[in-house]
């Protein structure tokens, strides 16, 4: 177990409790809540919140991470929202997501969508119901909006849905994997770095670190989605390919998609050292990819 797994395990127990308990106090109608629990509530790696627990641990080593729960929490609700956005029919029509049925499958398309709906307007509801100065808070709302929205993961999904079929070059490819993966992940890595008042270079370099960090995260799903299996990822592989999606396996092969990987790594760990936080524990968080 290394650093960053160790570090979640401290506090994953603690943060998914956090997370259930927060809405079952919020969400008082109850067909509702149930829909919304039955996506959080289904587990993940929660790598988006961990990120910035990460950051902030790292920077702050004293920090009481507790007090960026509800922080760390807006980050998982906009992602679950996702999620069950993207296996509608209308989108990847998905069956399983992490080893049981989608949302819209377990309850109706129509439930599915009025969950993520409120997934993710909750989210906001965290970043100003907290304990942190309103300024802070503004920079959290302005970060994650930008990150969601039509800027962001939501512009690169409408980008990947049109281009279901056709050929894209890398460039194409990076530019979405950027917006749909890599936007969120940027955004959990900087709003630790706004929590702890960061400087500007430790900013710079922490926002090219994570950039990096989510295209090698895409690239790696895409490289599981023909070396994994069903049970090990919790819903189909192979379907990707299946359905003329663009990855970097598809358009790179699997040998030069995995050197890929290794380089946007190894780009990612110069950026942390530039700053002094090679050693640390989000520096671990890269041994995901091993």
């Amino acid at each position: 177990m290394n650093q960053f797994q160790k570090f979640q395990s401290q506090y994953l127990e603690h943060f998914n409790d956090f997370l259930h308990q927060q809405l079952v106090q919020e969400i008082v109608q109850p067909q509702l809540q149930s829909s919304m629990l039955y996506s959080l509530d289904a587990g993940g790696k929660r790598i988006r919140p961990f990120l910035l627990l990460a950051t902030v641990k790292s920077l702050q080593p004293q920090a009481d991470l507790e007090t960026y729960f509800k922080i760390a929490g807006s980050l998982e609700l906009v992602h679950t929202y996702s999620l069950i956005h993207d296996d509608l029919p209308e989108m990847d029509n998905d069956d399983y997501r992490r080893g049981q049925l989608t949302n819209h499958k377990k309850f109706t398309p129509a439930q599915a969508v009025l969950a993520g709906d409120a997934l993710l307007t909750q989210a906001f509801l965290w970043l100003t119901d907290n304990s942190l100065v309103p300024v802070l808070q503004s920079q959290l709302v302005w970060t994650l909006a930008n990150a969601a929205g039509g800027q962001g993961m939501v512009a690169g999904q409408t980008i990947d849905i049109i281009n279901t079929g056709k050929k894209l070059d890398l460039t194409q490819i990076t530019t979405l994997d950027a917006q749909k993966t890599g936007a969120l992940i940027t955004a959990a890595v900087k709003m630790g770095a706004l929590c702890t008042q960061a400087d500007q270079e430790q900013l710079m370099h922490l926002q090219r670190f994570a950039q990096n960090f989510g295209v090698a995260f895409q690239i790696y799903d895409d490289i599981l989605d023909v070396t994994s299996t069903e049970a090990k990822m919790g819903k189909k592989v192979g379907k990707d390919q299946a359905v003329g999606k663009n990855t970097y396996v598809s358009l790179l092969g699997l040998p030069s998609a995995q050197e890929r990987l290794a380089a946007i790594v190894h780009q990612a760990h110069q950026e942390l050292q530039a700053i002094s936080l090679a050693d640390s524990i989000l520096a671990a968080s890269l041994e995901y990819f091993d």
